[in-house]
């Protein structure tokens, strides 16, 4: 194996958003890691405004949240293991840095942890799911 093949994985990792990739060839072999990658965030306030008509509704919407996002594509597992509880369920608290989700990515687990204190109000995909790039994961409420 050489330079050339090297780069060519560490450009095919940077493409995947793999954070490692394991790679035998010829008996010799190489691992590549690098660091974690980061979970997009996104905070959203929805306000009503008065109506042209001067009328305002008794109901306001207020849908702060933090959204969580998947940062490569792979599969979506909620638990550690098949049979294991899930790592968080709606209503559960959660503390920035705890493990939400793992995101399977050509045999790579990468873990997907919270980067904010809030309240998990929802989870937007099912186990086993396949997500791309950006797919919305969790909603958290601060």
């Amino acid at each position: 194996m050489n330079e050339t093949d090297i780069r060519k994985y560490a450009g095919l990792m940077q493409e995947l958003g793999l954070t490692g990739l394991e790679v035998t060839e010829d008996n010799k072999m190489v691992r590549l890691e690098r660091a974690v990658p980061t979970v997009a965030k996104e905070v959203v306030t929805v306000s009503n405004s008065p109506s042209p008509a001067g009328e305002t509704e008794d109901k306001k919407i207020n849908a702060d949240y933090i959204s969580i996002t998947s940062p490569l594509v792979g599969v979506f597992y909620a638990a550690p293991a098949e049979n294991a509880e899930p790592y968080v369920s709606i209503g559960d608290y959660v503390k920035k840095g705890q493990t939400l989700c793992i995101i399977e990515a050509m045999k790579l687990m990468n873990e997907i942890t919270a980067e904010d204190d809030g309240v998990i109000s929802e989870i937007c995909v099912t186990n086993d799911q396949v997500v791309e790039f950006g797919t919305e994961l969790f909603r958290i409420t601060r």
